[in-house]
This record gives structure tokens, sequence and C-alpha cells, in this order.
């Protein structure tokens, strides 16, 4: 909207998260809260999005510098009220003001959208929502009529108006026109001692001009986070929403409670199995008629069709091609990529490497800085040496080449094509094409050898 003007509420200390991170930067989903927030803002192409930050707000500014806002300080935090009248200079009267909050996290386009275009032309548009539990939320007060009259903080509250299970979200909407009125007539005759943007509301019944409450799609998507019990509550709730998607779009999960989704940037192909306690951090990609065992952690991974990842393994920054195994207990680090068919099994660890089509490291492996070609085997204990405690140097394994058992491959190394390099061996030269290779001394025997034995204790004598 091209009059629409947002402004985020994120100045709270949030003492009882009992933490000392700023109450927006806790994550849900993965995402800083005040991010989230953000996002669905966005969506709505708000003329101008102001944040409002006061307890820690140089970490949150430093920490979320990217987002497209306007933020402004509340030097000294006292309410919604006073919070929102910060951002009033930088907002012209002809504007529709949202009002939204910085540790709603879950608040979505979709509902927002929903109020717009409810709310009056030159009144207020209020979120409201049905709640089982109300404690210490704000009571939404109506008339015989049924109209809302006012809001009650729960401090506030009397004993009938604590049965109340109708919830203020704190989100409104209204003309900068009657926010540039109201404001600087609030009063902080309150528990609390602070300016309440909600008695925003009293103002206009008497004025005669009308609230319209607007109830929430969803009652969980309204809520804000308090402590980190109701963020538990709520990651619970969005990651089984997020489950609950990609299953309806043929994902096969097994069991809908015992999945993470940590970002936004999923995508997961029909006809793959999702086991119980795998995490997908980050973007990911991952492709039809694929397997991803119990336990598997994947981070800005992109994983192609019919890949088997086995139990355990850690992925991240890794590129995956069809038909591929990995696992179980494999760690795939940043700048791995498998070309189709291959294989990297358990107790493997890979590193800046490419493993060509076909080719196989089935345990007990690491491989670091290196580019493997095709049908390439890698026997057990077999480790690429890449550092020399300054610089990385590659190793460059060609097609068919046959890697023996606890190899060590000193880089920078090439080993040839067709190249068969013995058991136990220890390479710091290149190996030809077609030949086999050896690294190692000639083994003898010594004759007449004792294997020691353990001294015998010398008692103490009295």
């Amino acid at each position: 909207m091209k009059n629409l003007s947002m402004v985020i509420l994120a100045a709270g200390k949030g003492k009882r998260m009992a933490s000392d991170k700023p109450k927006v930067l806790h994550t849900l989903g993965g995402l800083p809260f005040l991010q989230r927030v953000v996002n669905s803002a966005l969506k709505l192409n708000p003329k101008n999005i102001h944040v409002i930050h006061g307890n820690g707000g140089d970490i949150v500014k430093s920490e979320l510098e990217h987002l497209p806002v306007n933020w402004v300080k509340q030097e000294h935090q006292l309410g919604t009220g006073h919070a929102v009248q910060q951002a009033l200079p930088s907002i012209d009267e002809d504007e529709q003001v949202l009002i939204l909050y910085g540790d709603v996290p879950l608040i979505s386009s979709e509902t927002l959208g929903c109020l717009l275009e409810a709310a009056p032309s030159q009144g207020i548009g209020l979120l409201v929502a049905e709640v089982n539990n109300p404690d210490g939320l704000g009571r939404i007060i109506r008339d015989q009529s049924n109209n809302i009259v006012k809001i009650v903080e729960h401090k506030d509250a009397n004993e009938e108006q604590l049965k109340i299970h109708e919830i203020n979200t704190g989100i409104l909407t209204c003309p900068a026109s009657l926010l540039k009125t109201w404001l600087p007539q609030l009063k902080n005759k309150n528990q609390q001692g602070e300016y309440y943007l909600t008695d925003v509301v009293s103002m206009a019944v008497i004025e005669k001009i009308p609230v319209i409450g607007v109830k929430a799609l969803c009652p969980m998507e309204a809520l804000g986070v308090n402590d980190l019990c109701q963020l538990s509550e709520l990651e619970r709730f969005y990651q089984y929403q997020r489950a609950r998607y990609h299953a309806l779009q043929g994902v096969r999960i097994a069991d809908l409670n015992r999945l993470d989704i940590r970002g936004d940037e999923t995508a997961i192909g029909k006809g793959t199995l999702l086991e119980p306690n795998v995490i997908l951090d980050g973007k990911i990609e991952i492709g039809e008629n694929a397997y991803i065992g119990p336990g598997v952690v994947l981070k800005n991974t992109t994983v192609g069709d019919g890949v088997r990842i086995e139990a355990n393994s850690v992925i991240e920054g890794a590129v995956i091609a069809n038909y591929c195994q990995v696992g179980p207990f494999a760690r795939l680090r940043p700048g791995t990529v498998l070309e189709h068919h291959a294989k990297v099994g358990n107790f493997v660890e890979t590193k800046k490497t490419i493993i060509g089509e076909g080719s196989k490291a089935s345990h007990l492996t690491y491989l670091g800085d290196a580019v493997i070609g095709k049908d390439v085997n890698i026997g057990a204990g077999t480790i690429t040496c890449n550092y020399d405690g300054v610089n990385k140097s590659t190793t460059q394994i060609h097609d068919n080449a046959f890697i023996g058992s606890n190899s060590s491959l000193v880089a920078p190394i090439s080993i040839g094509k067709g190249a068969t390099v013995g058991a136990g061996s220890t390479l710091t030269q290149d190996a030809p094409d077609n030949a086999l290779t050896l690294g190692r001394n000639r083994q003898r025997t010594i004759q007449g050898w004792k294997r020691p034995t353990k001294k015998k204790k010398i008692e103490e004598t009295s």
C-alpha cells in the first residue's frame, strides 16, 4: 500500500526471558523474532517500516542491519503509547499506520491483510483472538451490543474481566492523523505507570469513532513470547505446521512432531521420506524419492533424487547429486560435491572435496581439498594430508584409481588414472597411471625380542 507505514515495537527488555540476549533476537524456526515480523510486513509493500528499539538496541541493529527498516530509538521505555510516539515525526498525517510487535514472530501477512481490509477508513482496526489461557494478556471489553468499548490490561483487570478469553493482540491499525491527536493525551495512571497504546480505544469510543475487532486467522500466530516456555510452545506449533505443509505436498514424514525446519527456504520433492529428528537448517533443496535417516542434520545443502542419507549424518554446504549414498555417521563439510552414484560411508569426513560419479569412500576416511574422479575406490583409514600448518594443498585422484586402506596422501599430490596405491602407504610424490605404487618400509621380523612387562611395585615396609 502506497500510504501504509508500519511501526514495529522492539524496545522491550524481556525480563521474563531470563537471558542477556535482546528479546527480539531470540529465534523461532531459525530466524530472529524481529526478522520474521519484518518479513511478514514486507509482503504488504509498505511505504516505510519503522522499528522502535531501546534495550540492547545497538546489538539488535548490528545483527539485523540488513533489514530494510528505519531504526528509531526509544531512550526511555515508558510504554507502548510512548514508543509509537517516537515514530510519528517520520510519518505523514495522510498515512495509514499498522502497529506490530517484534515479539510476535508468527504473525502472518494474510492476517495483517485481513485487518487492513476490514479496518474503517477513519477508525481503529484491532486484531483480537480467542485463547484458552488469557493470563497476562489484555482483555477486550464489549458492551451489550457487542461493540468494543475498551481494553483492560491483565494487571488492571477486575475479577469479572479476568474471566474473559477474548484478548487484545496489541496489533492495530488507524490513520496517522488520529494517532497524532490521541497519543499526546495519554495518561500513565495505571499499575505499570506507563503510557498504554490501548487507551486510544477508549478515546475513540468517547469520540464515537468506530473500533472494529478482527480475529486472527489462527490464534497462535498472534501470541507474543514472554518467556522461554512460551517460546518452546510456539516453536513446536510452528514446526508442526511446517511439517504438515510438506506432508500435504507428498513428502512422507515419519513423525510430524519430530521434524525441525530452521529457515524459510525449504523445498522437498514428492516421495521423499524424512525419519524422526531430522533438522533442516537454512536453504535446503531435497529431490524426489530421497531417504533422510533419523537424526540427520542438513544445513544449506542440495540433495538430488533418490539419495539415501543414513542415520546421524551431519551435512553442511554440500551438493549431493542423484542416487548418492551417505552415512551413517558421515560428516560432509562446506564445499563438498558428490556426483551421481557416489558413496560416502560411515565415519567419513569431507571438506571442499569433489567425489566423482560412482566413486566411493565407504568408511573411516578424511578427504579434504581433494578432487576425485570417476569410479575411484578409497580404502578405509585413508586421509588426504592437506594442511602443513600454514597452507592447504590439493590432492587429485584420477578416474579408476584404487587407494588401499590406511594410506596417507601428502598434498600437493596427483594419483594417476587407473593407479593403485598399496595399503599402508604414505605418498609424498605423484603416483603414475596404471601402476602399483607403494610407500612403506619392507616388513621385517626381529628374533629374540621380548615384550615389555609391568614392573612390580615395591611394597612399603613398616
